[in-house]
This record gives structure tokens, sequence and C-alpha cells, in this order.
């Protein structure tokens, strides 16, 4: 492990340690005060046990406010200190997900297993979602529009303006990467269908539920009821007599409001219900993005102009009171007093429909904000944790060269470095070696390392400059009982799917490893011949790994359209060592005897 990512594996552990003793700390608090309210209970319970022996006085009935007051006050520190405890462990576990991912290559966020799909271009030769995929290394993202995004941007190239945008947005955002592991934090919690679910409900449902609330009259009796309850109780208890039976008839009426609006109120508040505590997280997490003054083009356009002079994380804020307050419903005594005297259903009812009106475009554009930054999070936590990658030049141009290119899913302890160029002009290059010297792997560390570029994300590599491909790979092909289909036939689908990509794009690249597999040897080197001819007519670059070393012998006939590499093994004293570094010219040493001799089999020259 280089230096510069010993630092940083040590700088988390010192955020783990410092987060330990933090919680261990507010342990201890919660600790004091959960026996501080259980003082000032029993407290309460003595002096109300004073006031039964001894009978009632004044000084009896003040002291037993003084614990009442107190327990009311820890009830609240308590609360507070455990939305602190909260917070506190999933700072803790974001920390100790980076330390796992250095060293054990584990990720606690999604793997994008979800995504995988056969039938993509590349998808699963390249290892780019699954277990142990390039999806699992960089995500960080929990809502289900930032792994949507971050699945799009591995699965297609963008072009070159939004790749060099990237790339400059990923290096800015990586200045900020302190307050990345607390925007993180923030979200741990939430599930990945919520925001999505709460922006249906603005979008689609509320306005509907909502329709109810234009009713003048009812707004107008809604603002008013409070001062005509209070007026009736206030006379009521001044000249007694008939106002009480007033006061009862009142309270009555906006009991049957209630319940005659009671079906569409249960509508509106359900959408919401028990989201608070999620609206106000979300708040603080959007808070930091709005707080900082972005330079780069990129992140700049993940914020435009509402129709509200609030900042979107206020506009949330307010939601969220309003949620909360209409969460007084929930204890039945406290939301039967507020009904009867205020309306208080009906009133948050308006209230929300007033800020629906005000601000809901601008909260659905910033709960947006929070996947296009997550997603962005996750490439320069890439980024910050690798930092002996580089950012690739990008070309207009057709080309390719890299210097110690390597696989970004290898550990670096064993990983080997590679330069490679293409040629000025499209080639087949036939790339032929033993089993397990290297070649399927240098097909994918050239593959992946351009799915990173391509996403505007630093590759694995010292340098590397390249033109934008349309990627096309054959490595991995398996036959479908449930298909009836056997290797030979997904073999020659896979083929038909790369000539048809090839004969229409011009930016195609062609990866294979170890074609028609399916068949006879003979019938493989002769599809495997005419397809590298087929390649070399349409003018598409392509690397061809195999052990067919016939395949090599076509640089004779095309000298300037076929290029010959290896990987060879060096035997001393019976063994077989692997440098596993690219060489120019057809390979000369295979290992199939020395394996063979292993179980007792000697080939005859």
């Amino acid at each position: 492990m280089v230096k510069a990512k010993e630092s940083i594996l040590v700088s988390y552990q010192d955020n783990i340690i410092a987060q330990q003793v933090i919680i261990d700390g507010l342990k201890r608090k919660l600790n004091e005060v959960s026996l501080s309210r259980l003082g000032a209970f029993i407290a309460e319970i003595l002096i109300v046990a004073l006031i039964i022996n001894y009978g009632y006085h004044w000084i009896y009935g003040l002291f037993t406010i003084v614990p009442l007051i107190v327990f009311l006050f820890l009830v609240k520190k308590q609360t507070a200190l455990q939305l602190e405890l909260n917070y506190a462990t999933k700072l803790l576990w974001v920390f100790q997900n980076e330390v796992d991912q250095i060293i054990l290559r584990k990720n606690g966020y999604d793997n994008g297993d979800v995504y995988t799909d056969e039938m993509h271009p590349y998808l699963s030769d390249l290892d780019i979602t699954g277990s142990g995929s390039l999806f699992s290394l960089i995500n960080r993202c929990k809502t289900q529009s930032g792994l949507k995004l971050l699945a799009r941007h591995l699965l297609k190239p963008l072009d070159r303006d939004s790749i060099l945008q990237r790339q400059e947005a990923i290096t800015e955002l990586t200045e900020h990467i302190d307050q990345t592991f607390h925007f993180r934090a923030q979200l741990q919690d939430h599930k990945p269908e919520q925001l999505l679910l709460i922006k249906d409900k603005l979008e689609r449902l509320l306005p509907k539920q909502l329709e109810f609330t234009n009713n003048s009259l009812l707004k107008f009796y809604t603002a008013a009821v409070p001062f005509i309850t209070v007026g009736v109780l206030i006379a009521a208890i001044i000249f007694q007599g008939l106002l009480w039976s007033v006061f009862g008839l009142l309270a009555l009426f906006n009991a049957a409001v209630t319940f005659f609006n009671l079906s569409k109120i249960n509508q509106v508040y359900y959408g919401f219900s028990g989201s608070s505590s999620q609206l106000n997280s979300f708040s603080g997490t959007i808070k930091w993005t709005e707080d900082v003054d972005w330079k780069s083009v990129y992140i700049k356009t993940f914020f435009q102009s509402g129709s509200s002079d609030l900042a979107v994380s206020a506009q949330i804020k307010r939601l969220a009171g309003i949620i909360t307050a209409f969460d007084a419903r929930l204890n039945v005594l406290l939301g039967g007093v507020l009904n009867l005297f205020a309306l208080w259903d009906l009133r948050c009812s308006f209230r929300l429909a007033a800020w629906h009106e005000n601000s809901s475009g601008n909260l659905v554009e910033g709960l947006l904000r929070i996947s296009k930054f997550e997603e962005l999070i996750s490439f320069a936590t890439l980024h910050y944790n690798e930092p002996e990658w580089t950012f690739p030049i990008i070309n207009n141009s057709f080309g390719f060269s890299c210097q110690s290119l390597g696989h970004p899913l290898i550990p670096e302890q064993v990983r080997v470095m590679n330069d490679f160029e293409l040629a000025a002009s499209p080639t087949t290059d036939i790339v032929t070696g033993s089993n397990m010297a290297g070649k399927s792997t240098f097909l994918r560390t050239i593959g992946i390392n351009m799915v990173l570029a391509f996403a505007g994300a630093p590759v694995c590599a010292t340098r590397l400059n390249t033109s934008i491909f349309s990627l096309l790979s054959y490595m991995r092909i398996k036959d479908s009982l449930n298909d009836q289909t056997s290797t030979f036939k997904a073999e020659l689908n896979r083929l038909k799917m790369i000539l048809d990509a090839t004969a229409n794009d011009p930016n195609a690249l062609v990866l294979i490893d170890e074609m028609l597999r399916g068949t006879n040897s003979r019938d493989k080197y002769l599809g495997s011949k005419v397809f590298i001819e087929k390649l070399i007519s349409q003018k598409t670059p392509a690397l061809f790994a195999t052990h067919d070393l016939q395949l090599s012998e076509m640089e004779a006939d095309y000298p300037l359209q076929v290029r010959n590499y290896h990987f060879d093994i060096q035997i001393a004293a019976g063994e077989m060592n692997f440098d596993y570094k690219l060489k120019y010219g057809p390979c000369k040493t295979f290992n199939a005897a020395l394996l063979l001799k292993e179980i007792g089999l000697t080939l005859e020259s």
C-alpha cells in the first residue's frame, strides 16, 4: 500500500476512535439523564404521598410542580442526546465502511446487482455490477435515484464535455471530503425508495388529495375557529349559564366538521406520517450543498432558481414542521382537544396546501439534488481513497495509450501494471499466452478503466489518453437451460450482437477472450479468422485474446492491421512463474505440458 493511501487509512481509523469516544460519552450522559428522570419521578411520588398523609398545603402543591418541570426538561434533554447518539453511530458506520473497503474490499452499500444484464455490451464481462464489482467499489448512494444515476454512468459512455465537467466536479467535491462523510451519515437510515415515494406524493397524489382545501367557507371558518372557541369559553367562564351550552354545541360542531372531512384529512396525513425526522435529515443534508460556493459548472447545474426566496433546505424544514404539528393527532387526548378547540387537522391541511402551492416544485428539485450529489460523492470518495489514480485525458481523435495501467478490483499489493497503446489507425491486436498468464485480466483491465474514464472518474493508471469508445465484449459466454441455448448458440448470438453494433458505430472497440469455445478446434480457428477479417474490413479496433497460435500468423497477411502481443511464463526447476507483463510478439511458451505432467500425463513430441 502506497504511503499516501496508508495515511488515508490512518485518518479513517483516527476518526473511528474519535467517534467511539463521542458515542461512549453520549451513552454515559443518557444513563445519567435516565437516572435523573427516575429521581424526579420518585420525588413526585414522595410529594404526593406527603400530601395524602398530611393533607394539602399550597407549599406542597408548589413542590409538586418542580419535579414535573425537571422531568419534562430531562425528557427533552434525553431526546436531544438520543438524536446525537444516533447521528454519531451513523457517522461511525461511514468511517468504518471506508476502512472495510480499503482493507477487506467490503462495502456496506448496494452492489448494483439489480442492474446486471447479460445482454449488455460489456457489463457482465467487465464486472461492472454485482458482488465484487466496480459498482460495489464505487457506490456510496442510498437513494434509488442515486443508484440509477450511478448505474447509468457506468453502463454508457458520456460525451467529452460531460466527462471533463465531471472530472472538475469530482476534484472540487474531493476538497470537501470531510463534509461528504456527514452528508452520507444523514442519509444512512434512508430507504432507497423513500425519496421517490415523497416525490410521487408531492407531484401526483397531494394535489388531488388537497382539493377539499379549496372550499373558501371552510378555510375561513378554520382560520377563525380558535378565536371563536376561546372567546366563547372566556365568556362562559365569566357569565356562566347558557354560554356553557353554547360552548358545548360549538365543540360538537367542530367535532362534526372534523369528522365530515376525516377521510380526506387521513389521505393527506398518512402519505407523510412519520416522515418529519427524515425530512429534517434531508433539510440538513441539502443545507450543506447550499452553503458552499461551488465553482464547477457540473455542480452548478444541480441548482436552479425557484419561485421562492427561501432556500430549499428551509422549505423542507418548514414542511417537516407542518408534519410534526400534524403528528399531534397521534396523541388521542391532545389531538382531540386541539380539534375541538381549533380544528387542528384541518388547519394543518390548509398549511400544507399553502406550502405545496409555493414550495413543492423546489422541494422536488432539492430531493433530486440529493441523489445527484451522492452519486458524485461516490466518485469523489474513490478519488480521495485512491490518490495515486489519475484523471484521463479525453481526446477527440481516435487513440488510446496508457502507462502503468492496472485493474482497479485487484488489490494493489498483487496488482501488476502494464503499458499499452493502440496503433494510430484501427488494428486487431492478438494477445496469446498460457492459461493463467494474464490475457483475460489484461482485456478486462483495458475495458474497466475505460468505463471509469467515460464516467468522468479517475483511472487506475499513472497516465491514460483515450478517445471515447463504445465498448463491446465477448468473454463470459454462458449456456442457458431455461432458454434452451447451448454455449455455441450463445456465442453466435453474442457475435451477431457485436457485428450488428460495429456495422453502425464507428467508435466501437471490441474485446474478445477465446472465441468459439463451444465448437471444434478447426471451426474455432476458421471462425475466429473470418471474424477478425470482418473487423479489419470495417476498420474496427479489437483486442483478441486466444490460445490459438495460428491466429498470430495473420500478421504476415495483414502487417498493418494485425499486431501480436503475449503474456508468457518462466519455468524454473519445474515450477511456473508468471510476471503478468504484456510483451510484443506471439507467445512461445505454454504451460499445458507442465500442468499435464503434474497429474501424471506426458505429451509426446
